[in-house]
């Protein structure tokens, strides 16, 4: 048996997924019983509760072989991360009650970084607070992923995709989201001691992920960079409510002046295994 947090999202589900393709017990830990209805309907056991909730962590994790733990997503955290401190001192308080074999954890990259890393930063605080547990922990650092990029498939029937990392012919660590779900898979069912730091992806320029793009939609697609004054008001566009667009924009800052990057000294490298334009297709279709 395997806890899985976020089953409702692409790399929980992920993970999910591959646990019982590999013939695994899956246990749940979801918000909505009623979301998750369609895994109860796999097999899978399902526990409702919020991830603050020491009681509930702490019943989700009894006996199982390994954990997998993520941090809830969120654009618009509270200054000072209020929210990522709460689900970071349940998993702490939870994991000192009912101690488990493992514990395979997503983070990201540059999370070895102390400031400076915006919305990365609840991963920061993830890892410093699980670092130091008697048992294994495994710290997967990924990049970004490749799914927040489908918007692409409506900017580029026009030739464009928007982004804002900058410059265009500069690569970043991006990584398919399912890719996530198998190391998380792999990890949880293989035997290793200790603590381990693993960077998942793949280096590629927006001008590739352009140009990937265009192969799935059959035409020229160019990257086409966001001045930085125009960050705010794009990210509100998108549906972020006006004022709280600053963790968002410090993390992309940090990713374009280098202060977010992979090769961190005494990681693990692996590389994904699928690339942009499959992303892309699958979306498509």
């Amino acid at each position: 048996m395997f806890l899985i947090t976020g089953t409702t999202g692409h790399v929980g589900g992920a993970a999910a997924q591959e646990l019982l393709a590999k013939g695994k017990k899956v246990r749940a830990l979801v918000r909505s019983l009623e979301k998750a209805a369609a895994w109860r309907g796999q097999g899978v056991e399902l526990v409702q509760g919020d991830w603050t909730d020491v009681a509930v962590l702490s019943k989700a994790l009894e006996g199982v072989e390994g954990a997998y733990l993520m941090m809830p997503p969120t654009q618009t955290p509270s200054p000072g991360f209020p929210e990522a401190k709460a689900v970071v001192a349940g998993y702490v308080q939870a994991l000192g009650k009912t101690p488990v074999p493992k514990v395979v954890a997503l983070s990201s990259i540059g999370s070895e970084q102390t400031r400076g890393l915006g919305l990365i930063t609840s991963t920061h605080l993830l890892e410093e607070a699980l670092k130091n547990l008697l048992f294994p922990v495994a710290f997967i650092r990924a990049g970004g992923f490749y799914e927040n990029f489908l918007y692409g498939l409506q900017s580029g029937q026009d030739g464009l995709l928007p982004v804002m990392y900058a410059p265009a012919d500069r690569a970043v660590p991006m990584i398919a989201t399912k890719d996530i779900g198998a190391e998380v898979a792999k990890l949880l069912t293989s035997e290793w001691e200790g603590k381990r730091i693993i960077e998942l992806g793949t280096p590629i320029t927006p001008d590739a992920l352009a140009a990937e793009l265009g192969e799935v939609l059959g035409r020229e697609v160019k990257a086409q960079i966001v001045p930085r004054e125009a960050w705010a008001p794009t990210l509100e566009h998108m549906g972020l409510p006006k004022g709280s667009t600053w963790a968002y924009e410090e993390m992309i800052d940090s990713f374009n002046s280098g202060w977010i990057h992979f090769g961190v000294e005494g990681t693990e490298k692996v590389a994904g295994a699928t690339g942009a334009k499959e992303v892309f297709a699958k979306a498509k279709v």
